[in-house]
């Protein structure tokens, strides 16, 4: 059997990542299809996108977004925000896209009690709440309280009388009745019919559109069989060697769908020998996996980057301490990668045109990374709305 160890595979996974290398800025589009990338919380996306390609700025991610619309933000992996391209846009939609009730309820399974209270079936409270969306969305752009607030009047009305009251109570859940809790919940799911997007450049507050009139077109569409299988070949290209319960918590869906869709790529794998159990590859990314390349340079890496979305965490942060506190339930730093290894938390703090980034070492940090971070800061700035930065650093010893 093929093997593997912690150090080839980490690398395999940098390298699918574009963390070693910068890219071209050319390749923006290209290295965001590669990775889907998280925009959690707003601009995280672009700070991603920064560490991987030379000569980026927030001007020319935003003239992607909003003028070219060559990138557009969905909802995707886990229910949260990604930027992808438009061409791609399917692989990261249709390729999620529950087949049957438990897959749906899965994938919302914050809405169970909500649905149970009115009878409802999460394929049902989605199919609803697709069929309002034209009318409560058309020819504008709302926020997703705003948005739950329309789509709750109109699914409302489909909703026998006797329910009608329940739905317009008041849930507990902030300022939200149970039917806009609802429609919010189901929305995580129309959204992977590709028919909702996210109308704002990744720095913005978050605008929800039609996709069809966002982007003057209507999505590209894909079958569902090769868009999941090409989804489970992009995650292994990035987190490899894996497994279908690891993709399962990676994509955020229900075990039974993530291991139908692996079986679409079956005979594409190879077993691989690692962390003393067995692991998948694509067989055609053996060759880089037994000699994958140098990582070299400093990059600071924002909350949910890609790279911190893999479920094989003690290969990229060994020991519990450190991993408590990369990822944590909520707040989570940034991490300096120094020549491959996750050596530094990083916190953000911006006052007028200066951002300061406060680094915080896992162990002593030289000279060398100390000021390769500071480099790696004054380009980040602008995507951090600021015009300077300053670096402070704090480590053991």
């Amino acid at each position: 059997m093929e093997t593997t160890d912690r150090t080839h595979a980490l690398r395999f996974r940098l390298a699918g990542q574009s963390l070693g290398e910068r890219s071209p800025k050319s390749e923006l589009v290209a290295v965001a299809g590669a990775l889907a990338v998280q925009n959690t919380p707003p601009g995280s996306a672009g700070q991603a996108l920064h560490a991987r390609l030379a000569g980026l700025t927030p001007r020319g991610l935003k003239a992607e977004v909003e003028t070219g619309r060559r990138l557009v933000q969905l909802w995707a992996m886990r229910g949260a925000p990604h930027l992808v391209p438009v061409e791609d846009a399917a692989v990261y939609t249709t390729g999620l896209l529950p087949d049957g009730e438990e897959a749906c309820l899965h994938f919302i399974h914050g809405a169970t009690d909500h649905l149970a209270r009115f009878g409802l079936g999460a394929v049902e409270a989605v199919e609803y709440t697709c069929e309002a969306l034209p009318g409560a969305l058309d020819g504008r752009q709302l926020s997703k309280d705003e948005l739950g607030v329309a789509l709750a009047e109109q699914v409302g009305r489909r909703l026998p009388r006797r329910l009608r009251g329940a739905w317009t109570e008041p849930d507990g859940l902030g300022s939200s009745t149970y039917g806009q809790s609802v429609v919010r919940y189901a929305l995580y799911v129309v959204s992977l019919h590709g028919v909702l997007c996210i109308a704002s450049e990744p720095r913005g507050n978050a605008r929800f559109a039609l996709a069809e009139q966002w982007l003057g077109r209507r999505l590209p569409s894909w079958d569902a069989r090769r868009a999941r299988a090409e989804l489970v070949r992009r995650y292994l290209r990035c987190h490899g060697p894996s497994t279908s319960a690891e993709f399962a918590a990676w994509s955020g869906t229900a075990p039974a769908f993530a291991a139908a869709s692996w079986e679409l790529v079956a005979g594409e794998l190879t077993e691989v020998g690692y962390r003393d159990g067995s692991a998948w590859a694509l067989t055609e990314d053996l060759p880089t996996l037994r000699n994958p390349p140098p990582v070299r340079g400093v990059r600071l890496l924002p909350p949910h980057d890609p790279l911190l979305a893999t479920r094989d965490r003690a290969a990229l942060v060994p020991g519990d301490r450190a991993r408590r506190q990369v990822w944590r339930s909520q707040g989570n730093p940034g991490v300096v990668l120094a020549d491959g290894e996750v050596v530094a938390l990083w916190r953000p703090s911006k006052k007028g045109n200066t951002v300061t980034i406060g680094v915080e070492g896992f162990g002593p940090l030289d000279d060398a990374v100390k000021e390769a971070i500071t480099r790696e800061a004054e380009t980040l700035a602008p995507f951090r709305g600021a015009r300077d930065a300053r670096v402070t650093v704090t480590s053991p010893g």
